[in-house]
């Protein structure tokens, strides 16, 4: 395993992130797919004996269970000064806005159910997992620069944002003396780059990690033309993702094959040591021991110049999808967003 700074933090991380959405009560979330605890413990176990020290979970990850499986794993295995650990917070609710609950007191809530559910004294890492377009931005800086002024977060990121709320947000923080957001996790793979357009670039000029999620694209970028998974059967939401654009992506598939079958390595390996050549650390989702030893190997894998052209060469820009396609719906009004965001992330 290689280790990097996160960005302008002192954080630092294996190249791979172990995502941890695949881990959790299925009874208690929306993915039936998900492990039970013995399980998730043993993927966890074998990422931390693989180098992997960086992790990623969110309060939103079956009712929290995620969260309590990693806390759990972690003071059995490892360290917790050796380990990176990441947590995601969702926009206030409609009863906390009846309530007059500020965004505030609505981050220091979900921070400490957060650190309840994980029996920790503080995380690494507290990331805004979707713009609030119905809660002043000031307020939910202020809240988060209060979590870091606590100790209950060393440093804070973003997830799901354009490249102008980053920098909006960021500029308002150095104006108030707030902490400023160190990385953003967008999606982004190779299938899907259109992150590439501002998020990129911007990250690349101020020294912001990148983190993306759905790095294998729900597993597409991962298994041959006509290969299967439970997970491809039954993950709607990847579905609602990647299923209206496979015409336009097998090509791109079928690439990755190739140069995986010349290489004598996995199609998760092309995929994400392509990846590594753009971010700081992939999030990576585990819920089988191939899935991390692959992610692991491809730290190693070095592609040329000619081979990542040929992988580039056939993409076509995407409409946005998911979240970010629920984000451009908040910045136009429409108030229904958060209440289909929810069931989505």
């Amino acid at each position: 395993m290689n280790y990097t700074m996160l960005g302008k933090s002192d954080l630092k991380v294996s190249r791979i992130c172990m995502g941890c959405m695949g881990f959790g009560d299925a009874h208690s979330g929306q993915h039936a797919w998900t492990l039970d605890e013995p399980h998730s413990r043993e993927i966890i176990r074998r990422g931390l004996e693989l180098g992997v020290n960086f992790f990623d979970t969110a309060i939103a990850y079956q009712s929290g269970t995620s969260e309590q499986y990693l806390g759990r794993a972690l003071r059995d295995f490892a360290d917790r000064d050796q380990v990176v650990v990441a947590t995601k917070f969702l926009p206030r609710t409609d009863e906390e806005i009846a309530a007059g609950i500020t965004g505030q007191e609505h981050i220091r809530r979900m921070l400490d159910k957060s650190l309840e559910n994980l029996g920790m004294d503080y995380v690494d890492l507290y990331i805004y997992h979707m713009w609030d377009y119905r809660t002043p931005l000031y307020d939910i800086m202020e809240g988060l620069n209060n979590a870091v002024k606590a100790g209950k977060a060393r440093y804070i990121g973003i997830s799901n944002c354009f490249a102008w709320q980053l920098t909006k947000a960021n500029a308002l923080a150095q104006r108030e003396g707030f902490a400023e957001f160190v990385s953003v996790q967008g999606h982004y793979n190779l299938i899907f780059r259109e992150e590439e357009r501002e998020m990129v670039p911007c990250c690349r000029e101020e020294g912001i990690a990148l983190t993306p999620y759905s790095a294998l694209a729900g597993g597409r970028l991962s298994k041959h033309p006509g290969e299967s998974s439970r997970r491809l059967r039954e993950d709607s939401y990847a579905r609602l993702k990647y299923g209206a654009a496979h015409d336009q992506d097998a090509p791109i598939l079928a690439r990755v094959a190739e140069l995986a079958d010349r290489r004598g390595v996995s199609m998760t390996e092309i995929s994400l040591a392509w990846l590594l050549t753009k971010v700081t650390a992939p999030v990576v989702g585990a819920t089988k021991f191939h899935h991390i030893e692959g992610a692991a190997r491809s730290v190693d894998l070095r592609l040329t110049g000619e081979e990542c052209a040929y992988l580039e060469e056939l993409y076509t820009p995407h409409p946005l999808v998911g979240v970010m396609a629920q984000n451009t719906a908040g910045a136009a009004g429409e108030d229904h967003v958060w209440s289909v965001g929810r069931q989505t992330v």
